[in-house]
């Protein structure tokens, strides 16, 4: 993990700031787009039941040459398990060979359910079996925060959320970090970069620094602080997202990207998605 910059989560865990999402990828897509991942020098791969890939990434796992410590692995309890939490775990952890994962999450609230709190609850338990090195959650607003803090006490050190210069919930994000929870951005170049790589200070930019468009919102995202998986089943730009540690944006430039902010979701709105 030493030729990228790495985060230390409150628990004193460390994960490193750029990683590999393999949402809507096949079993084999997502299997070669790990171990291409791995090749090039990921070493955080993130996953989530509800993929249905996550024997490809136990796969690659067993593949590849690089050791399982220096691997972050992140799976996710999706919404229909949050009653069933240990079985869930237990099912992911079969499905990637391992016998414990770096990061569990909760995939969403879903809060018409109300389970959320119990559920983690029992996520703090699977922490002290030693299932997971850390807990978190994902698209979790700050009244859900605030419901879990407030009735367990223990803060999740990662909240997953969409993130991309047309959705930067910056209050979210500023509220996360006021509580030590590290904001890690979900769908971080707006789903194929639409609306996005043909703004005109991203082409600029792009030009300035002799990187792509993809290469500069990525670079914004760590310019932020966040934690940042952008997806990709292409060997090529799997590789090229990965080329953004010789270069840095400058703060205004950084603020500029800020400006392009227009509360555009592209996925479920937390408050309402119970599915």
């Amino acid at each position: 993990m030493a030729d990228q910059p790495i985060i230390k989560l409150h628990d004193g865990n460390m994960m490193p700031q750029l990683g590999l999402g393999v949402w809507q990828a096949s079993i084999d897509e997502a299997r070669q787009a790990v171990l291409k991942a791995l090749q090039v020098g990921y070493r955080s791969i993130d996953t989530a039941a509800a993929y249905k890939n996550e024997e490809a990434i136990g796969q690659a796992l067993q593949e590849t040459e690089v050791p399982r410590g220096e691997i972050f692995v992140t799976t996710k309890l999706w919404n229909y398990d949050q009653q069933n939490v240990q079985q869930a775990m237990e099912t992911s952890l079969q499905k990637l060979q391992l016998e414990q994962v770096d990061l569990y999450l909760m995939h969403w609230p879903c809060p018409e359910k109300d389970h959320y709190v119990d559920a983690w609850k029992k996520m703090i338990e699977l922490q002290q079996q030693g299932l997971t090195k850390s807990i978190g959650v994902c698209n979790f607003h700050e009244s859900h925060l605030k419901r879990v803090l407030d009735e367990t006490g223990v803060t999740p050190v990662v909240n997953q959320i969409e993130l991309h210069p047309m959705l930067q919930q910056r209050t979210l994000h500023a509220w996360n970090a006021m509580h030590q929870i590290q904001t890690e951005s979900w769908s971080p170049l707006a789903q194929g970069g639409k609306g996005v790589f043909d703004q005109e200070v991203i082409k600029s930019l792009a030009k300035k620094y002799g990187k792509t468009p993809a290469q500069i919102v990525i670079r914004w995202h760590l310019d932020s602080g966040l934690v940042v998986i952008p997806k990709s089943v292409t060997p090529a730009r799997i590789e090229e997202n990965f080329k953004v540690f010789d270069f840095r944006l400058d703060k205004h430039e950084v603020s500029d990207i800020t400006k392009l902010d227009s509360g555009n979701r592209l996925g479920p709105d937390p408050e309402t998605f119970n599915g």
